[in-house]
């Protein structure tokens, strides 16, 4: 389905292209084998690429998103990671033909409500911007952005920017890997206008820093997403009671212990659930429940989807039986 919707489909696509945009970052192309048109998206949305038989990662649309045929994703390559991003950049090559998922957008563009919107990209969280930066360009909205990246080498779409940083929207900082000598993020929004909307993305160091200088904004006015676990981000212990899940195709009903996911008592039991992060930040897993009592601990969902969908990652029941429309 489209964008919008919570549920996804699966579009077998051509690896079109790809650019060596930075040190250790590479640009992807996808487009349709037959050249037809892809389903839309709006700025701010990812798709998930199945990487071999059972990676599946998430990655920021970073085109145009009046361009109806490609998807453009941009990965930085990383050694310590869970093999994702090496298997794209390692194995795969142009021609090759992929899965990957319809548009999903958990951090959608402000409407009419924001007067300015302002960006903060750090590394690779530029991605998401790019598109957010195409779409306020055709809504002729008042706009900013501050990117921080480590060096030169290591700064992707620095010509796809170049326009924008001589007009004044765009500030490049560089700090050579001490942030100190980067952008003062604190002084930087140390005071807010009404009217302003925040956008930030970036690694967990600068995701943290930025949500500790936005304690006194109106919350409506802050959005962000992770492409990794929040720094520091362990989460409190919390008492896994046992529960059990109720299949509602087959009318299947299995317990999960303590020390167990669903996810890993589902695919104990024969079914196949596509997941990435599985800590809650990704929404990969994302499913339907149809009754019980959700222990919700997910970062992604809002109050109005926790009402009919949960991540079975890391999300259990407060007790008694959950059905889950699988």
């Amino acid at each position: 389905m489209a964008e919008q919707g919570i549920e996804k489909t699966w579009l077998k696509l051509r690896v079109s292209d790809i650019v060596r945009e930075a040190e250790a970052i590479a640009r992807f192309e996808f487009t349709d084998p037959a050249n037809a048109p892809l389903p839309r998206f709006t700025a701010g949305a990812h798709v998930e690429v199945r990487v071999g038989d059972s990676m599946i990662r998430s990655y920021s649309l970073s085109n145009d998103p009046a361009e109806a045929h490609r998807y453009v994703v941009a990965v930085l390559r990383e050694e310590s990671g869970r093999g994702g991003s090496v298997a794209m950049h390692d194995r795969v090559s142009v021609g090759d033909i992929l899965e990957v998922s319809t548009p999903c957008n958990r951090f959608p563009l402000a409407g009419d409500e924001a007067q300015f919107h302002l960006l903060l990209a750090g590394g690779i969280g530029v991605t998401p911007m790019m598109a957010m930066v195409h779409e306020l360009e055709a809504r002729g909205a008042r706009w900013n952005m501050h990117y921080c990246t480590r060096s030169p080498e290591r700064t992707a779409f620095l010509i796809d920017l170049a326009p924008h940083v001589a007009a004044g929207k765009v500030s490049v900082h560089h700090d050579e890997g001490d942030p100190a000598r980067g952008l003062d993020i604190a002084a930087t929004l140390s005071r807010f206008e009404v009217g302003t909307h925040l956008y930030f993305c970036g690694p967990p160091g600068f995701m943290s820093a930025t949500k500790a200088a936005v304690g006194h904004w109106p919350v409506h006015t802050v959005h962000c997403e992770y492409f990794t676990a929040a720094e520091g981000a362990q989460k409190p212990a919390m008492e896994n009671n046992p529960f059990e899940i109720r299949i509602r195709s087959t009318g299947d009903v299995f317990e999960v212990p303590s020390d167990k996911s669903i996810i890993d008592v589902l695919r104990e039991h024969g079914h196949v659930i596509d997941s990435d992060c599985e800590d809650g930040y990704c929404g990969t897993c994302i499913t339907r429940y149809l009754s019980g009592d959700p222990d919700h601990r997910d970062t992604v969902l809002s109050e109005s989807e926790r009402h009919s969908y949960m991540m079975i990652c890391c999300s259990r029941a407060k007790c008694g039986t959950l059905e889950l429309d699988l």
